[in-house]
């Protein structure tokens, strides 16, 4: 199934818990750029979830992002993902947030659609 185009959003308000100085990707209180990369993967994987079909979802294989603008704790962020291109199993989407100020990050971001089931199987292997 093709959707190039199709859009989600998902919108937060920056905790204490998501800032840099807490996660550990700094030390400044500010919104942390891996918690925004985790807001974009959110609205990536959400925008195609009710295409899939039953078992499959998505799990992420890249991300190549700008944090361009720092947000504070208090104020409400929204990742964006559009679908930019889906051949065979492979999904990229331009992934974009805005604080309430403006624009605060954008990129590429890719998922791969998988079994969950057997993905999640393959994981545990690992500790065997």
């Amino acid at each position: 199934m093709e959707s190039i185009g199709r859009k989600k959003e998902v919108t937060v308000t920056v905790t204490e818990e998501m800032l840099a100085c807490h996660v550990g990707s700094g030390d400044v209180k500010v919104f942390a750029t891996p918690m925004m990369i985790a807001l974009m993967e959110q609205a990536a994987s959400g925008c195609v979830k009710e295409l899939l079909e039953e078992g499959q979802t998505t799990v992420g294989t890249s991300m190549n992002t700008s944090h361009i603008s720092a947000t504070p704790c208090g104020m409400k962020v929204t990742a964006s993902a559009e679908i930019t291109s889906w051949e065979g199993k492979g999904i990229t989407f331009a992934v974009k947030a805005y604080d309430e100020a403006g624009l605060i990050g954008e990129g590429t971001h890719s998922r791969v659609i998988v079994s969950k089931e057997r993905f999640e199987q393959k994981a545990q292997a690992k500790l065997d």
